[in-house]
């Protein structure tokens, strides 16, 4: 695969939609790309869990969780799992946190920030629905591209040249 540099994807693709600068990159895999699954949830990760427990088959998890930092949605056991299934990253509208293991975990993983405390656990929330932050709505099945620069969105599979 090519190398993703969301820069020349930008310049290729004008028509990609960029999300607004809030993210810092977490994991150990700092350019990721795949199809969107969506979790919408607001402190309470059950559903992430849940999502990252399933063959992610290279795709992305988007995650809204209100942009919420009160808590992180996202450690070092779901990252590790999230990785261990298959999944090419997660981007959290909200926190998370173990960032010195996150960042040892093959996985790309974007966030707002860290925080130290867990999350609630009632199984609150919804999955594979669009979600809309950063200025940007998101659709499950859309293609998120992500490197230091930032994070795009494209309506399909771009072809990245070399």
């Amino acid at each position: 695969m090519n190398p993703i540099v969301t820069p020349d994807i930008c310049d290729a693709h004008p028509e990609v939609r960029v999300l607004d600068p809030l993210f810092v990159n977490f994991g150990a895999i700092e350019a990721f790309c795949g199809p969107v699954r969506t979790v919408k949830c607001f402190e309470d990760n059950s559903l992430v869990k849940e999502a990252v427990s399933e063959p992610g088959d290279g795709a992305v998890l988007v995650v809204d969780a209100g942009g919420s930092q009160r808590c992180a949605l996202l450690g070092d056991m779901l990252a590790e799992k999230a990785a261990d299934n298959g999944w090419a990253g997660v981007v959290m509208y909200g926190c998370v946190r173990d960032v010195d293991a996150l960042a040892d975990i093959e996985l790309g993983v974007q966030a707002l920030g860290a925080h130290p405390r867990r999350s609630e656990k009632h199984g609150a929330g919804q999955r594979d629905i669009n979600v809309t932050f950063a200025g940007v709505t998101i659709e499950p099945g859309q293609w998120l591209y992500a490197d230091n620069n930032g994070i795009l969105i494209a309506e399909r599979q771009l072809a990245l040249d070399s």
